[in-house]
């Protein structure tokens, strides 16, 4: 056993696949013709029943989770006529394969005309599918997609499939009977003679697999722990370090994502800058330290003040912040802007270097508007921008907020937050 524990992974299936093929060879010297009938009718019982019934239960699930499921959630709007698409094609394509697959299997005589007709209402109710696949590749309204004309052709096709798992099923049951019966005659007679050889092949392959299970088991650990590492990486790498906030690089990904879904809804979208005042005389007076622990509350003071789902707080650089906020029209983000400005100014953190309070305070320049497919993502932060500039050249500790990004002079989003 010691032999079987040095040898590696692939080494022990080897050995293992050795041990039975000689066990075989042997029962096929001694019960050759027996064996021989067997394997007729295991062919016949697994291969030509089990195995398609999988197959076609597999095209059901295609048309239920796969093609269904994408439409309902077009339908909704959950998502994009390209991800619609995308779907839609992989799907008919799962099960054109899966079909082709079937039929390559032997059928009989008495099967193929079913068959047929199965395969024609297949080729029928795909070209349903493939007119919506059009239609989302066209980009047009899968909202009028008919739930009605959907459930009716899957309905169908469930249907007309179903029967023919059934008759397959049933075959499966005919098959293993008729094996039963000729399977019993010849195991009574290879009984005792094969007995100590499939005793003996057990023995060793238990002892094999229990080797093999362990290597697993460990493989598996490591994966869980290398998963663990990946996913804490993976939070390392859209964190700020110092505040704990979401970084630039997340913002780019989040920002990207909810104005593309601003625009799918035509709603309310806002962004903010927001800076704080005096931030490098405040470091000159107090030290980096202080001023890190500073970073650090104000960064607190945002996560409390907006803590909905659909309010993103990111920390863009050196003392700059960046909010995103959905679904929120221009008169609360004015309240929130205002409550972010008097919740820093109450924490009343000492600033002698500031020239317009002896507290803490900070700029915010706010842009809301209604998003469409004419908004540019570039226009949208530069807007942000002016206004932050705005309120620093009018005496800082303010927000000046806007609705108006027609006239921004687009500026690139890693410019204005370098």
């Amino acid at each position: 056993m010691q032999f079987i524990e040095a040898l590696k992974l692939r080494s022990k299936l080897f050995f293992l696949f050795i041990l039975i093929t000689i066990g075989l060879f042997s029962i096929g010297i001694i019960g050759a013709i027996n064996i021989n009938s067997m394997k007729k009718n295991l062919d016949a019982l697994y291969f030509g029943s089990l195995v398609p019934v999988t197959e076609l239960n597999e095209l059901l699930q295609t048309y239920h989770n796969g093609l269904s499921s994408s439409l309902y959630k077009a339908k909704r709007g959950e998502i994009s006529s390209y991800q619609t698409s995308n779907e839609l094609e992989h799907s008919l394509n799962k099960i054109n394969q899966l079909w082709q697959t079937y039929e390559s299997h032997f059928k009989r005589d008495e099967e193929l005309h079913y068959v047929e007709y199965v395969a024609l209402e297949i080729k029928v109710v795909n070209r349903y599918f493939l007119k919506l696949l059009r239609a989302a590749r066209d980009a047009k309204d899968m909202s009028t997609v008919s739930i009605r004309s959907l459930e009716k052709y899957v309905s169908h096709i469930h249907t007309v499939v179903q029967k023919l798992i059934t008759y397959e099923v049933s075959m499966a049951r005919y098959e293993r009977k008729k094996f039963l019966s000729l399977y019993d005659g010849a195991i009574y007679k290879l009984a005792i003679m094969l007995g100590l050889i499939i005793l003996a092949v057990l023995l060793i392959s238990y002892s094999v697999f229990a080797s093999i299970q362990g290597d697993q088991t460990r493989l598996e650990v490591a994966t869980k722990k290398l998963k663990n590492l990946n996913k804490k990486l993976e939070n390392v790498s859209y964190t700020d370090s110092l505040t704990s906030m979401h970084n630039r690089r997340y913002f780019n990904l989040v920002y990207e994502r909810e104005l593309k879904r601003a625009k799918r809804t035509h709603s309310h979208i806002t962004f903010m800058m927001l800076d704080i005042d005096y931030f490098k005389q405040y470091n000159d007076t107090y030290g980096h330290i202080e001023g890190d622990n500073a970073l650090k509350i104000v960064a607190n003071i945002l996560n409390k003040t907006l803590r909905r789902p659909s309010d993103f707080v990111f920390r863009l650089g050196g003392e700059e912040f960046g909010v995103l906020l959905t679904q929120t029209d221009e008169s609360n983000s004015a309240k929130l802007a205002r409550e972010i400005g008097d919740a820093i100014r109450e924490e009343k953190l000492e600033h002698s270097g500031s020239a317009i309070n002896k507290f803490l305070t900070i700029s915010i320049g706010v842009v809301c508007c209604v998003a469409d497919d004419a908004l540019n993502e570039d226009i949208l932060i530069s807007r942000a921008d002016e206004m932050l500039y705005e309120a620093k050249e009018t005496g800082r500790d303010r927000y000046i907020i806007t609705s108006n990004v027609s006239e921004a002079k687009a500026t690139p989003i890693d410019d204005l937050i370098a």
